[in-house]
């Protein structure tokens, strides 16, 4: 999914949470939708910050689970680190 020289758009990897988590928990589901409309860290979804945005899904995203999922949150984690 990651490469080491580019960072996806964040609207990619909320299309690829949907596809994964079937049932996501519902304190999540604000969140995965802002990240649909966002590309990248620096971009703002109304008054939240993107990286904001991810922080809340990344409290919220406990529940799921497997493969998809920590490589995802690894993903974000490390947008998040830059």
């Amino acid at each position: 999914m990651n490469t080491a020289t580019a960072t996806r758009p964040l609207h990619a990897i909320a299309r690829d949470i949907q596809r994964d988590w079937a049932k996501p928990n519902f304190a999540a589901v604000p969140y995965i939708t802002a990240m649909r409309a966002l590309s990248d860290i620096s971009d703002r979804f109304y008054y939240d910050s993107a990286d904001s945005v991810v922080r809340y899904f990344l409290a919220n995203a406990g529940q799921w689970r497997g493969p998809v999922a920590r490589e995802v949150k690894a993903e974000l984690k490390a947008m998040l680190a830059r």
